[in-house]
């Protein structure tokens, strides 16, 4: 039990790396798209062909589901409150350089780590706190964010991080009661909802390039949210959290690739920590899975009423 359950928590790791490199190809493009179009408009192309798209794989089945679904409320909230987020970030990364960008995202996993004690009740370990911390000072070299002036793009950035990190921490909740389906169908909804209303008032005919792009937008949004539900089902937030850090080093791999930007050598020494905070956070979670598993009795040594 204790080994299936190790194995778990580093398939949900592994699964959150997929899925934030995944949200970081996402993240590009949109950047790229709000430059010449509504941030609003390209939240709603994504919502309808995610929308479509789960339609075509659930069909009948799927709405029954999401009717029946036990959380609904919650669900609607976190979609809601992940939207608003969104909004607020896209809107920021017109204004913002990537660099300045992600180091105030980033303070959404400190976040996320605080949360889960009292919302979720994980047990946060010194080694994870140590993992979090590492992998913020990582993004801090990097990103050298001493000389950031306050402004109100850098204001909207970090309630976009604190508002993600509480919706992080009801995803990990919504994700013990309802499948990763019916979630990504149910949000998707509501961001249908909510970004139609908004884009009605500034829509833009996009371009045939600029078609294409949200096509990949979608395609890869879509996946990268369904992989991040299902992770949530078997990492822990605050695992989750410090595996946000490796989006970093995507963004300046596609920088370069995108726009030609070469990063510093602080980028790689930033880098360097990053990966460090990922190692630290898997040795934290495998010593805790043998700790757990030096404290129950093995099978031979379980009593007759423990066996039944």
């Amino acid at each position: 039990m204790t080994e299936s359950r190790r194995q778990s928590g580093t398939a949900g790791i592994l699964l959150g790396l997929l899925s934030y490199g995944l949200f970081s190809v996402q993240d590009a493009t949109i950047k790229w798209l709000v430059a010449s179009l509504p941030v609003s408009e390209v939240l709603f192309f994504r919502s309808v062909v995610i929308v479509i798209a789960c339609l075509v794989i659930g069909r009948g089945r799927l709405l029954e589901r999401t009717l029946a679904m036990r959380m609904k409320g919650r669900i609607v909230f976190r979609s809601i409150l992940v939207l608003v987020a969104w909004l607020l970030y896209f809107t920021a990364a017109r204004s913002l350089p990537l660099a300045q960008l992600l180091s105030l995202y980033f303070a959404s996993p400190l976040i996320v780590t605080v949360l889960s004690v009292p919302v979720l009740g994980e047990r946060v370990t010194p080694g994870h706190w140590l993992a979090v911390l590492i992998g913020f000072a990582g993004v801090l070299v990097v990103t050298n964010p001493l000389g950031l002036h306050i402004s109100l793009p850098a204001l909207l950035v970090l309630t976009a991080a604190a508002i993600w990190a509480y919706g992080v921490i009801l995803m990990r909740q919504i994700a013990r009661h309802e499948s990763s389906f019916v979630h990504i169908f149910a949000m998707s909804l509501v961001f249908l909802l909510g970004t139609g209303a908004a884009g009605a008032f500034s829509w833009r005919a996009p371009s045939g390039h600029e078609l294409v792009l949200l096509l990949g937008v979608s395609v890869f949004g879509g996946l990268a949210q369904f992989i991040l539900f299902e992770a949530a089902q078997h990492a822990a937030a605050m695992a989750l959290a410090t595996v946000e850090y490796t989006s970093l080093i995507w963004a300046f791999i596609l920088g370069y690739a995108i726009w030609g930007d070469i990063p510093p050598l602080s980028t790689f020494a930033g880098a360097g920590l990053i990966l460090l905070a990922g190692l630290l956070l898997v040795l934290t979670e495998r010593r805790g899975a043998r700790r757990l598993a030096s404290l129950l009795p093995s099978p031979t040594q379980r009593s007759p009423a423990q066996k039944r």
